[in-house]
């Protein structure tokens, strides 16, 4: 899901929908949570009372246990496009560096021949021996057309060796400049080698702390709706649908809300005359670090299409779906807005906005597609109400 082209309300949505997700970014850390046990299950089973408060209880305990995750992931993907980037500004320093080095290289060569040039026309002007000095030569001739001649020549040697020695000094000079480029060059790339190892040990570092706690996050969840299926006669996967249901609804409630008033907001500003124009999100999709990312698009399509049923879709919506997420994020789980920061197979922005529909959300396609469907039903009606959206607006998005 991209947002608007207008800059304004790019930024409302931002701001509401994040302040949607804070409720389960920001609740204690899944550590610190106490947990309902199955003896409080079985306890408050026979009191409707008792029953609704400990449905409360479970609900605010399954927020507490996502928290961590979602931040701990949020930071994970963060540190993974900054030590893309930073890997990125190095491949580029090193290649500078190659090519600055490579440029000198060939300028000292070429200040070295034009020196030993210079060098041999010295010599001829001033040889001596069996042929004798070519001034004596010049000194001793009788004809005066050799004079002229004998002359011609020297001078036209003299100027010639002028040349090879200004050609010499100019080659030594930018030898000289192109070495000094190379050194800061060199220096350059030392200090962004260090920031990228820097960037990728923070990266991965940042990845194992997500993981564990998603791991963490993950076995409490599945206990948790599990309760709840044991106090309202369901079952756990139905527990888990509808409570993803309701809080991406809200999300895209929230952002609906939120995109009108910017929308009102940016009709008032131009009734009003003010300059300024809205902005494109732009930015193309690059795929940070695939380190514990599942990336299979023909897997998610599959998963996704199985899917469709459970949300009272028919087959003659999966179409749609693909020509949807294939322009939006080519069914890349690692698919990362480097302008907007959305990010995953439905492009959700924030990202950690999928944390409602499982705590692995930055490594699993099917959280995410279940996200996307979630949002999808709540904001459109069904996959191909947003892909008709999509292509109804330029720039796209849904």
């Amino acid at each position: 899901m991209r947002s608007s082209p207008s800059r304004a309300v790019l930024v409302a949505v931002a701001l509401v929908a994040g302040a949607l997700v804070a409720p389960v970014v920001t609740a204690v850390p899944a550590s610190a949570t106490t947990y309902p046990s199955w003896q409080d299950v079985e306890a408050a089973k026979g009191n409707e009372q008792a029953k609704q408060a400990e449905v409360a209880t479970i609900q605010d305990a399954l927020h507490a246990a996502q928290a961590d995750a979602a931040t701990k992931s949020q930071a994970a993907l963060d540190a993974s496009a900054a030590a893309d980037r930073a890997e990125a500004d190095l491949t580029v320093a090193t290649q500078t560096a190659t090519s600055l080095q490579a440029q000198a290289t060939e300028a000292q060569q070429t200040a070295d021949r034009a020196k030993t040039r210079a060098g041999q026309l010295a010599a001829s002007l001033y040889r001596d021996g069996n042929q004798g000095a070519m001034t004596t030569r010049i000194a001793s001739a009788h004809d005066p057309d050799e004079l002229l001649y004998q002359l011609g020549a020297l001078d036209q040697l003299t100027g010639t060796w002028t040349d090879v020695l200004d050609d010499a000094s100019v080659a030594a000079h930018t030898a000289s400049s192109l070495h000094e480029q190379a050194l800061r060059a060199e220096d350059e790339r030392t200090a962004l080698a260090a920031a990228a190892e820097q960037k990728s040990d923070a990266a991965t570092s940042a990845s194992d702390a997500a993981q564990q706690a998603v791991d963490s996050t993950q076995q409490h969840s599945d206990e948790l709706y599990a309760q709840l299926a044991a106090l309202k006669d369901t079952t756990a996967a139905t527990e888990q649908q509808y409570a993803v249901g309701q809080a991406v609804a809200a999300q895209a409630a929230a952002q609906a809300r939120a995109a009108q008033a910017a929308a009102l907001a940016e009709q008032a500003r131009q009734a009003a005359g003010s300059s300024g124009s809205s902005a494109s999100s732009g930015g193309g999709n690059a795929y940070p670090s695939t380190d514990g990312v599942a990336v299979d698009p023909a897997g998610a399509k599959a998963y996704a299409q199985s899917r469709l049923g459970s949300y009272g879709w028919g087959s003659d919506q999966y179409s749609c779906l693909v020509s949807l997420w294939t322009q939006e994020s080519g069914w890349r789980a690692n698919a990362l807005n480097a302008s907007s920061g959305a990010y995953g197979i439905p492009q959700a922005l924030p990202a950690n906005k999928m944390s409602v529909a499982g705590a692995d959300w930055r490594t699993n396609a099917a959280t995410q597609v279940d996200w996307g469907l979630a949002y999808i039903r709540d904001a459109y009606g069904s996959p191909c109400g947003a892909w008709h959206h999509e292509m109804s607006v330029n720039p796209h998005w849904y």
